[in-house]
């Protein structure tokens, strides 16, 4: 129903911005809450940001506030992820995702749809 494709990955020095992109197929776009997700080698995947359809709620990770901000075009049908003062921790393969649940949004368990997600390798 939904297909979603992440763009924007790529290698940046610590302390540099990247800007990140999800591109959903379909009509329905604005029904669905979105967030982005990060998986490093050996790691759990772990919530990174949400945003609700109409993108006026929104949550992050106490690890990344004040530097990463989640933003959406509904007319364009995108998600964005937009990441500044970039840490070698940062470094994961970002994935992007969407569920029609108003809660739960911190657990990987509600989304019902995945990228195919992008690498960010941010270097010191």
């Amino acid at each position: 129903q939904v297909q979603l494709v992440e763009s924007g990955g790529g290698l940046v020095q610590a302390g540099g911005s990247l800007r990140l992109s999800c591109a959903a197929s379909g009509r329905t776009f604005s029904s669905y809450a979105m967030a982005w997700f990060r998986q490093a080698p050996g790691k759990e995947r772990e919530i990174v940001a949400a945003i609700s359809g109409g993108g006026s709620n929104t949550y992050y990770a106490d690890f990344v506030k004040g530097r990463f901000t989640i933003s959406r075009d509904n007319a364009k049908n995108t998600v964005y992820l937009q990441m500044n003062s970039l840490k070698p921790e940062d470094t994961a393969v970002y994935y992007c995702a969407a569920t029609m649940s108003l809660t739960g949004w911190e657990s990987t368990g509600v989304y019902d749809y995945w990228g195919q997600g992008t690498q960010v390798t941010v270097s010191s």
